[in-house]
């Protein structure tokens, strides 16, 4: 357990998540287990104590988390309701409450995660990764809230925001993983595993994905390499399944529940390699749509019948899975023509006929054009509402 609570408390930090200081971590074995102590720890031993929990997480996020996070706060007293897919799916709301013990627990029982004065509590049934990947997913979808809140109604301060934007702009600039190391022809099964688990990593370091959302796969001949669901992107060793295209093995059964969409992407096209993340601005960028009047508005994500584009990349609509509005339908159209396709509120997938090389690339490309549309939209909005 100490081995685990230590791992994650460092894999906030390397997410660029929080700071080290600023992270609290317990877990119960025989005994409960902090990675260091804290004034904190009686009221979170008391949390936990009236909730079923395995480990529970109090985090202050580093900048820009935090500053955005005081923002919500500020604007939405009990909770924040994200629109974007990963908060529908995970979190359905982020309910904000006292540092009290009685109201953090009321929270936490009907919910994954609480806001806090100083931070945010998340919490693990079985392993203190729940807490870890909750608490991404906190971050990530505020960060689209706060975003989508400016472009669409103006709140927030101009100059601060457009500071956050540009610093990550200028971090994506900055990446230049070797590509030379992803780059194809792959002449062995070893060698696509390799590969794949590079990709993963070049995918969580550069920040265009979090916690373990995200998937990666490849075709070689007739078999699907695709990641497993819930891994984590930079932990893929172990992680892979093989599929046979036809269907004929039930090998695929832990794959990625996008696993249906990946297999029609390769069964009407020539694409050899998928890559899936959620980049901040793209997802941001997908939710922001001009026409108010629309009938299917608050179903954008399943029936959006608007033709929408992030220059030559579509923005099409898709649920996981192989349902009625499975992305299985939408995705493979999307990608016959284009190099990625973004999903409302939910990410991007970049293919390429040759290698994980050219996905990552378009990965990285998409993104940073995203978010030059999105700072474009920012110069406008500026002059068309007033701000605080």
């Amino acid at each position: 357990m100490e081995e685990l609570i230590h791992k994650y408390a460092r894999k906030l930090v390397d997410h660029g998540l929080c700071r080290p200081e600023d992270v609290l971590l317990g877990g119960q074995d025989a005994d409960m287990h902090w990675n260091r102590g804290h004034d904190m720890v009686p009221l979170l031993q008391e949390v936990a104590a009236g909730l079923n929990i395995q480990s529970i997480l109090f985090a202050k996020p580093a900048a820009p988390y935090g500053y955005i996070m005081d923002c919500l706060k500020a604007r939405y007293a009990e909770k924040i309701q994200p629109d974007d897919t990963e908060t529908r799916t995970f979190l359905h709301d982020i309910p904000v409450a006292p540092l009290a013990a009685g109201a953090i627990t009321a929270a936490l029982r009907r919910r994954k995660s609480v806001l806090v004065p100083g931070g945010v509590i998340t919490f693990g049934t079985v392993s203190p990764e729940q807490a870890f990947v909750t608490f991404n997913s906190v971050c990530f979808a505020c960060y689209v809230k706060f975003f989508t809140d400016y472009a669409q109604r103006g709140e927030g301060a101009y100059g601060r925001t457009m500071d956050i934007v540009t610093a990550y702009r200028d971090f994506l600039a900055s990446r230049s993983p070797d590509l030379a190391a992803l780059a194809g022809p792959y002449d062995s099964r070893q060698r696509v595993l390799e590969a794949m688990f590079r990709a993963g990593r070049y995918t969580i370091d550069s920040r265009l994905v979090d916690s373990y959302f995200g998937n990666v796969s490849y075709r070689m001949g007739n078999d699907v390499f695709i990641s497993q669901t819930g891994s984590s992107l930079d932990e893929l060793e172990g992680c892979v399944d093989v599929v046979p295209l036809d269907g004929s093995s039930c090998a695929g059964i832990t794959a990625s529940s996008e696993l249906p969409a990946h297999r029609d992407v390769y069964l009407h096209s020539e694409h050899k390699a998928i890559l899936h993340g959620h980049p901040k601005f793209c997802v941001i960028m997908s939710m922001l749509c001009d026409k108010q009047d629309c009938p299917q508005r608050g179903r954008c994500h399943v029936a959006c019948p608007e033709k929408r584009c992030l220059g030559d990349v579509p923005i099409i609509s898709g649920e996981v899975g192989a349902g009625v509005h499975g992305l299985c339908h939408t995705l493979p159209k999307a990608l016959a023509n284009s190099p990625g396709a973004i999903v409302w509120g939910h990410g991007l997938f970049t293919v390429s006929d040759r290698d994980l090389a050219e996905a990552f690339s378009r990965l990285l490309a998409i993104e940073h054009n995203a978010v030059g549309q999105y700072m474009q939209l920012m110069e406008r909005t500026r002059h068309a509402a007033p701000h605080h």
